[in-house]
C-alpha cells in the first residue's frame, strides 16, 4: 500500500522524532543504519512477547554472551535453555526458540529468511514476529503491530470498535501510515512512542510528535482508546506443592511434562491445579504445612499453592523420576517464578524452625 498525504506527514514526523530520541537497546542498530543482526532481532522479539523491555535486557545479554549466534543456540541442551529462560514466563516460547534455531541452522545454513512468508514457515514465528524481523533486520516494508502500536494507532485514528474486534481495523490503519522506506525504523519508532509517550494511562500528549494528527487527542480523552470491554473475572485455582529436603542439604526436584503450563521446567512435586483443599503427598513423611499459600497469577487463572515441607533421611528417595538438587545451588536450578517463590517460603520456614 502506498502512503499518501497526511499519512506521509505522520510517518515523516515520527521518523524525525525517532532519529533524535530512539531508545538504545542491546538488540538495536542506530536509526537509519539498516544493520540490525537478524538473530538478535528475532531473539529480542521472542523474549519481548508479554514481557517488558526492562525485564528482557539482562536475559538478552546473558543469552547472547552464552549463545552469540543462532548456530550456537541450536546446539544448546534443552534443559540448559529452559533454565536460562526461567523468569521470563510463557515457557512454550523457549521451546519454540530452540526448535526455530535448529531449523535455521540445519535447513538454512544459519541465515534467517528475509521475507515474512519465509519467516512464518519457521517454528514458533507468527505474523507479528515475521513482520518485525522482516522490517527491522531486512528493511522489508512490513506492517508491525504489537500492543504498543495497537494503542498508538487506535488513538491516532480514534478507532471506536472495542478490542479485540478492532484488530483488523487497527492493522489496516497501521498499513496506511507505514512508509515504503525505513519500515524497520518506523516500526521501532511506533513501539518507542507507545512505550514512552503514548502510554496506557496518562499519555504525555504535550511532547508527542503526532499530536497534531491525533484524533483521540481532539476528543480530550485519549486514554479512552483503545476501547476495551469489561474483563471477565479470572478463575481461581488451588494447588499443593511439596518441599522434600534430604538430611545432606538437597531438595527433590522433578521435571514438569514437556507439554502444558511450565512445560519442561524443573519444579517441586505438586498436585494438579484444581485440587481440593486436601491432596495426597508423594510419599509418607512428617509434613509441615506452611500457613500462607504462595499466590501466583497466570494468564488465564490465579493460583494459591499451599506448600508442605518434609525432611527425609539419606536412605529414602521419593517415588518417580526426579533429582536431588543442592540447596546451596537452588538459584541455578532454573525454577519458574511460582516454584522459586515456593522454595523461598520453604527455606524461610526451615530457618524459623532451626
Amino acid at each position: 500500500m502506498r502512503v499518501e498525504g497526511r499519512h506521509i506527514k505522520i510517518a515523516g514526523d515520527l521518523l524525525a522524532h525517532y532519529d533524535l530520541h530512539a531508545r538504545r537497546l542491546p538488540w538495536r542498530a542506530p536509526p537509519g543504519s539498516n544493520a540490525a543482526d537478524p538473530y538478535r532481532v528475532w531473539l529480542s522479539e521472542v523474549m519481548l512477547q508479554q514481557t517488558t523491555v526492562a525485564a528482557v535486557i539482562p536475559y538478552f545479554r546473558k543469552f547472547t554472551e552464552r549463545w552469540p549466534t543462532v548456530e550456537a543456540l541450536a546446539t544448546a541442551d534443552d534443559a540448559d535453555l529452559m533454565a536460562a529462560w526461567a523468569g521470563l514466563g510463557y515457557y512454550a516460547r523457549a521451546r519454540n526458540l530452540l526448535a526455530c534455531a535448529r531449523v535455521v541452522a540445519a535447513e538454512h545454513g544459519g541465515a534467517f529468511p528475509s521475507t515474512e512468508a519465509g519467516l512464518r514457515a519457521l517454528p514458533g514465528i507468527g505474523d507479528y514476529t515475521a513482520a518485525a524481523v522482516a522490517a527491522i533486520a531486512f528493511g522489508r516494508r512490513a506492517v508491525v503491530v504489537d500492543a504498543n502500536v495497537e494503542r498508538v494507532v487506535a488513538r491516532l485514528f480514534a478507532i471506536e470498535t472495542p478490542m479485540p474486534a478492532a484488530r483488523p481495523e487497527i492493522r489496516a490503519a497501521a498499513d496506511r501510515v507505514t512508509p515504503d522506506s525505513r519500515a524497520g525504523d518506523f516500526a521501532q519508532a511506533m513501539m518507542d512512542l507507545g512505550a514512552t509517550i503514548c502510554t496506557p494511562r496518562n499519555p504525555a500528549c504535550g511532547i508527542c510528535p503526532l499530536r497534531p494528527d491525533c484524533a483521540a487527542f481532539r476528543t480530550a480523552d485519549p486514554a479512552a482508546f483503545p476501547v476495551r470491554l469489561a474483563k471477565k473475572p479470572r478463575p481461581h485455582r488451588l494447588g499443593h506443592g511439596w518441599w522434600i529436603e534430604r538430611a545432606d542439604g538437597h531438595v527433590w526436584l522433578v521435571r514438569r511434562p514437556a507439554r502444558g503450563l511450565l512445560g519442561g521446567m524443573r519444579a517441586l512435586p505438586s498436585s494438579d491445579w484444581n485440587a481440593a483443599p486436601e491432596a495426597a503427598p508423594p510419599l509418607s513423611a512428617k509434613w509441615t504445612t506452611i500457613t500462607d499459600p504462595v499466590a501466583h497469577v497466570f494468564t488465564h487463572f490465579s493460583l494459591s499453592l499451599t506448600v508442605h515441607v518434609a525432611h527425609l533421611p539419606l536412605d529414602i528417595t521419593p517415588p518417580g523420576d526426579g533429582e536431588w538438587w543442592p540447596l546451596d545451588q537452588i538459584a541455578e536450578a532454573g525454577l519458574p517464578t511460582l516454584f522459586r517463590r515456593a522454595a523461598e517460603v520453604a527455606m524461610k520456614e526451615n530457618q524459623l524452625n532451626a
